[in-house]
């Protein structure tokens, strides 16, 4: 009889560690969660009934859900072990993932390796634990700059916040990056995903109650239209030459 061989697929300690951690960390989490609304019921002798909850439980999870497992599948290779604190706080696209990925060019590591998985996680504690301080500071200082936030000027410019973070992520995908090797072409795997959001947008059936479906149902288009243009040899796998240029004086 022949004897098959297995492969036996290992994790270093530090992987090991973060997510025996993480884990940890969510059910406690995931119980604090549930024990805070149980605890007030208890106290107030409030309990709502299965058929109150029922309408607002499936308005939410019908969104939720597909948002969620979206991106747990798109976030989770960039983030690594850090997902277990990034999905529990929350502020996912206008924080820690460009804090995430700046901090990984910064540090010249790539993503879904270790040492990217470790500096993800060091950013997105940080970015954490300056969340919490300029949330404290902003309550404590709510009232009295109250009259400045109503200025007409400081309203305008905060409306154009959200575009400037997601301008500065789409500068940071044009470029090549600090990776040992980049994709080239890669904007174009994403022509077919747009025209598609853009022409249901345009015909009223994209909206924003699905933007969670639409995400998830667009993740294997993205797929298969990458995998269409690297098979043509459009889209390439090439090393950095900057990332080269860097190992050759590293030696020198």
């Amino acid at each position: 009889m022949k004897k098959e061989n297995k492969q036996v697929l290992t994790m270093d300690p530090f992987t090991k560690w973060a997510h025996k951690y993480g884990r940890l960390f969510m059910l406690l989490f995931c119980v604090y969660i549930l024990a805070v609304p149980m605890i007030m019921c208890a106290v107030y002798g409030v309990w709502p009934t299965f058929t109150q909850m029922l309408p607002g439980a499936i308005a939410i999870l019908s969104i939720n859900i597909p948002v969620c497992i979206a991106e747990v599948g798109s976030y989770t290779p960039i983030l690594g072990s850090s997902c277990y604190l990034t999905f529990a706080t929350g502020n996912l696209m206008n924080l820690k993932i460009p804090c995430a990925i700046n901090a990984q060019k910064v540090a010249k590591v790539e993503q879904n390796t270790t040492e990217g998985d470790a500096i993800a996680l060091i950013s997105t504690c940080v970015s954490s634990i300056v969340t919490l301080v300029i949330l404290f500071v902003g309550v404590m200082l709510f009232a009295p700059l109250s009259g400045v936030l109503q200025n007409k000027y400081i309203s305008t410019a905060s409306n154009y916040l959200l575009p400037a973070l997601f301008g500065c992520m789409t500068l940071g995908m044009m470029g090549r990056g600090n990776g040992k090797t980049y994709v080239k072409n890669k904007l174009l795997i994403m022509v077919v995903p747009a025209l598609l959001i853009s022409i249901l947008t345009i015909m009223g059936i994209a909206s924003t109650g699905f933007a969670g479906i639409l995400i998830l149902l667009m993740i294997p288009v993205t797929i298969l239209c990458a995998r269409i243009l690297w098979k043509l040899g459009i889209v390439k796998v090439l090393p950095n030459p900057s990332a080269v240029s860097a190992d050759k004086a590293e030696e020198k």
